[in-house]
């Protein structure tokens, strides 16, 4: 097992080199940068709108608990009335009008509902939990987000201080070919290509800046922060390869299938008798008393029982419906354990590709190296010329680049790993 203490301690020391002339140097750690980015989302703020919606709602269930107030009024013109088929003397028997009038209110007060205002409740409080968990998912994709930024990032920076060192090696030997030049040891021509050369390295020093103050700006937007070319990010730790999975999506399925459970139990309710109480007053014609034909206020109060046997009819398809819920989130939550695994393994296998390629990266720069200032003295001597002793010098750039790739590539490989288990 490779300590990345001492595999990044190449990367490290470049960085510093670049950075070094900066007097005033604006840090940001990759843990820093994801809680911004997820903080600074503009989605995250779905989460106070999804809080007052299900405060909304849970008092509208609540209502149900209160007193109902209705008001009704009817008129109404009928054929016939009713009639008692007597006629007594000295006695007039009234006859109802055939227009008839009513108006009055009621108060219902709920006693017993089976439970449903309560179901209906937990109900709205698992709608809100799995609309903010969905938005946990969401966000948490912020993180694979942040983290090609950051390490991106990470490997221009290295990639700068590497350039700085390749011009430092060119410009070497141009101060040995000038002098050689200037004491009529070796042709102007061999000066003009280590020039070129130089050249060359600082236009890629400008492409690579160009290049990290976009991906800086891309993370400044982010983080909302201003982020300039003096910003340096901090290298982070290994991070310890877990192969247990503990993403969000497990709890939002987990709050899907809690979901289903109280739709089940509501459905018992809802098919259980009501109990509740009531009032109701009025004035009609006719009132409580139909032999009389006048105005009258009346009022009656009672009990009133209510065993709805309809929703028996349906139950068993309803039921049916809410296991195939079930089975279909089980088999999404499978699916994504199962894609999921795919992808740790996958970047597991990455890991130890890179891990086994450091193993080698230090004693190939060694040899390069040793190459390289053999062919810097052969080149003061006269022996070989200076597209000889380019060819070694970007030997041994290639070999440093590699080693400063892999190293990055073998962390970012590992906060992958992190970042798809979810610890």
């Amino acid at each position: 097992m490779i300590n990345f203490r001492y595999t990044s301690l190449s990367i490290c020391s470049l960085i510093v080199y670049y950075t070094s002339a900066f007097a005033q140097v604006q840090s940001l750690s990759l843990g820093e940068s994801q809680a911004l980015a997820m903080a600074n989302y503009p989605m995250v703020k779905e989460r106070n709108l999804i809080a007052q919606s299900s405060a909304y709602s849970i008092e509208r269930a609540n209502a149900g608990y209160l007193p109902q107030l209705t008001i009704n009024g009817q008129a109404t013109y009928q054929s016939a009335v009713t009639q008692i088929p007597l006629q007594l003397p000295g006695m007039d028997v009234p006859e109802l009008s055939k227009d008839q009038y009513k108006i009055y209110g009621e108060v219902n007060q709920l006693m017993y509902d089976g439970g449903v205002t309560k179901l209906q409740k937990e109900a709205i409080d698992a709608s809100a939990d799995i609309e903010e968990q969905a938005l946990e998912v969401a966000l948490y994709q912020i993180k694979e987000r942040i983290n090609q930024l950051f390490f991106g990032i990470l490997l221009l920076d290295a990639q700068i201080a590497q350039n700085g060192l390749l011009k430092r090696d060119v410009q070497t030997g141009l101060d040995k070919i000038n002098a050689a030049i200037a004491n009529g040891m070796a042709l102007k021509s061999n000066g003009s290509l280590l020039e070129a050369e130089l050249l060359r390295a600082q236009q890629q020093a400008i492409e690579l800046q160009a290049t990290r103050s976009a991906y800086l700006q891309m993370l400044g937007l982010f983080v909302n922060r201003p982020l300039g070319e003096h910003t340096v990010l901090e290298t982070p730790e290994a991070a310890v390869s877990a192969q247990e999975i503990n993403r969000p999506e497990l709890q939002w399925y987990s709050q899907q299938q809690r979901g289903v459970e109280i739709e089940n139990r509501l459905l018992t309710a809802k098919n259980l008798p009501k109990l509740n109480l009531f009032f109701q007053g009025g004035a009609g014609r006719p009132a409580l008393n139909m032999l009389s034909n006048d105005f009258e206020a009346y009022y009656y109060t009672g009990i009133r029982l209510s065993f709805p046997l309809t929703g028996f009819y349906t139950l068993k398809k309803e039921r049916a419906l809410l296991h195939i819920k079930t089975q279909r989130i089980e088999t999404k939550k499978a699916a994504f354990l199962f894609d999921t695994s795919l992808s740790l393994h996958q970047q597991n296998a990455e890991a130890i590709k890179y891990q086994q390629l450091l193993k080698t990266d230090d004693d190939i720069i060694a040899l390069r190296t040793s190459v390289k200032q053999a062919a810097l003295a052969q080149l003061e001597n006269g022996v070989i010329n200076t597209a000889e002793y380019m060819r070694e010098v970007n030997a041994e750039d290639t070999a440093k680049l590699s080693k400063i790739m892999h190293e990055i590539q073998w962390l970012a490989a590992q906060y992958r790993i992190k970042n798809i288990s979810g610890n």
